[in-house]
């Protein structure tokens, strides 16, 4: 498995510790656990801190319940998607919390374990699950999946222009037998887009291969339920910090953002009606990007979105 690198560790680490440090006993949420690098940052960092981290990958958990056990009971995981957050905290026994992190997409170790079919580095099974111990592979809905549901795939959750081509050949694919590879189901891809688009833009199944992921793993309906529960989860004085890899994640995100801390008071009236006031605050204006450090460190994270909110009254 290749050298893991927390996606901007000290930025998170930096954004959370506020919330963080003005609670007696903190409890933080790490909703996307992954192999836990930003767990254990912030266990090593705060002391006094319990973290729970939810994966929906029973690989992660193991492997990230493995890493911490040095932290004993301020570390406990539990198996589930991130949209049960409010589940997953009464599970503990807490109300609320002081922090929420979501490291969005698909992990390091995902795209690193070559047989879980993410990457099209490298021929694999089309499976693409986040949580193997159930749901629809890849290869049941490029097998499986009418014309109009993989045209609407490949164009909604991957903003593929030439979903309708890349589809028809997929279909005339599959009627001749089951169709279960990555490195041909990329080179169907490219096969299938202009000579002219594939010269740009980096490899031309990246979007298929997004497309794909995020109908298997249903993940922006997920994200959609999530980032409320988590802003309902937050004490006062509770942050939630998001970062997003692709541009789909970004825009549910900002819209609940947005929403959240802008004030319900009709514009027209001349002074705010307290109980319609905004509950949060942007900690940071609009998203940030990685740095140039960042980027030469960890190039994966050259795509990332960070956005930050705060919750300032009950």
């Amino acid at each position: 498995m290749a050298q893991h690198v927390s996606v901007l560790l000290e930025r998170c680490i930096e954004l959370l510790s506020p919330a963080i440090e003005r609670s007696k006993n903190p409890v933080v949420v790490d909703a996307t656990l992954g192999l836990g690098g930003h767990a254990e940052a912030l266990l090593k960092k705060f002391p006094n801190l319990t973290v729970i981290g939810i994966d929906r990958d029973e690989d992660a958990i193991v492997l990230a319940t493995s890493r911490l056990a040095i932290f004993g009971d301020r570390f406990k995981s539990v198996h589930a998607v991130y949209d049960e957050i409010e589940e997953c905290i009464a599970k503990f026994g807490y109300k609320k919390v002081d922090g929420i992190l979501f490291d969005l997409g698909v992990s390091s170790m995902q795209l690193d374990e070559v047989n879980r079919g993410f990457s099209y580095a490298n021929d694999a099974p089309l499976d693409m699950r986040m949580d193997r111990s159930q749901g629809r592979t890849a290869g049941d809905i490029i097998n499986f999946a009418e014309r109009d549901e993989l045209i609407m795939i490949l164009r909604k959750f991957g903003e593929e222009r030439f979903a309708p081509r890349i589809v028809d050949a997929i279909i005339r694919r599959r009627a001749i037998s089951y169709m279960d590879s990555t490195a041909e189901l990329a080179a169907l891809v490219k096969e299938n887009i202009p000579a002219a688009t594939r010269r740009t833009g980096g490899n031309p199944a990246k979007r298929t291969f997004q497309a794909l992921r995020i109908a298997v793993n249903d993940e922006l309906s997920v994200l959609a339920r999530a980032i409320p529960a988590s802003l309902d989860a937050l004490v006062v004085g509770g942050r939630l910090v998001v970062m997003s890899f692709q541009s789909l994640e970004d825009r549910i995100v900002k819209g609940f953002f947005v929403a959240a801390s802008e004030s319900k008071t009709p514009r027209e009236l001349p002074v705010e009606i307290p109980e319609l006031a905004a509950k949060f605050v942007l900690v940071v204006r609009g998203n940030e990007t990685p740095s140039e450090i960042e980027l030469a460190e960890n190039p994966r994270s050259a795509s990332v979105r960070l956005r930050a909110i705060e919750r300032v009254a009950a």
